[in-house]
């Protein structure tokens, strides 16, 4: 290693690759610990449920017993592979184009939206899936960033941890602009495009979603839930046919 020691032997958890490559050696490496807490807990838990059926005079204790220390550790078992599982877009294990675009088409494929998924104007930006219905456009991107990053907004800027959001927000914002203008152009109907990031990894604020310089960051599944709550009206039928017609022809698909 370039400025090592070769008396001192380099410690393994400080080489190697990614974040994402420690994130995994780590959780691996935190096998034992998780299984012996787990063992703790379910005794506890055999303990609890024991004296429990002894104070309400059950028949057939142990088997009390033995059913809420499973439960205690299956819970737990539950709990940190789900927290594991989280971090999956982010570690690359899933692509969370996929996860949103299944919560989109399931939400609101049947109540007069259009999707696009992948597309781009071209030679220019591009996105990851244009939704077009009764309430209006949206575009919605799909990122990630590690578990303990967090995202917030302070004085109307957005931040993630100690940095600033913009980087990422201002070119949505602008990929948004370009696009409602193109549509614009090319079918005679005026609209807006309302930017929104789907955030697969990190930490949002307490309701999952985070609103500022002019984007939406949100947990995939609540997505649609935004977008249906819209007041519908602003476009006919015709209106959402024609944008979405104009829009499989004029852009892109990646």
């Amino acid at each position: 290693m370039p400025g090592g020691s070769i008396y001192v032997q380099q410690d393994e958890k400080f080489t190697g690759s990614s974040p994402q490559w420690y994130y995994e050696k780590y959780w691996r490496e935190g096998t034992r610990s998780r299984r012996r807490s787990r063992a703790i807990m379910a005794g506890i838990g055999f303990v609890v449920g024991m004296g429990l059926a002894l104070r309400f005079n059950l028949a057939y204790p142990v088997p009390y017993a033995v059913g809420l220390a499973g439960l205690v550790a299956a819970a737990d078992a539950w709990w940190h592979w789900s927290r594991f599982q989280a971090t999956a877009v982010w570690r690359g294990r899933r692509r969370g184009e996929v996860i949103t675009k299944r919560h989109l088409r399931r939400r609101l494929a049947k109540k007069g939206y259009r999707i696009l998924d992948g597309r781009a104007i071209r030679g220019q930006a591009s996105i990851d899936h244009l939704i077009i219905g009764p309430g209006g456009l949206w575009i919605v991107d799909n990122e990630s960033w590690s578990p303990d990053t967090e995202i917030a907004t302070y004085n109307g800027r957005l931040f993630f941890g100690e940095k600033y959001g913009t980087k990422t927000a201002k070119p949505l914002v602008e990929t948004a602009g370009a696009f409602a203008d193109l549509l614009t152009r090319e079918t005679g109907v005026p609209v807006t495009i309302t930017p929104m990031i789907a955030v697969h990894c990190g930490l949002l604020p307490r309701g999952g979603m985070v609103t500022a310089e002019d984007v939406t960051l949100l947990k995939p599944r609540l997505a649609p839930k935004l977008i249906r709550a819209t007041a519908s009206g602003a476009l006919s039928d015709e209106q959402v046919e024609l944008l979405a017609r104009t829009a499989a022809r004029e852009l892109q698909r990646l």
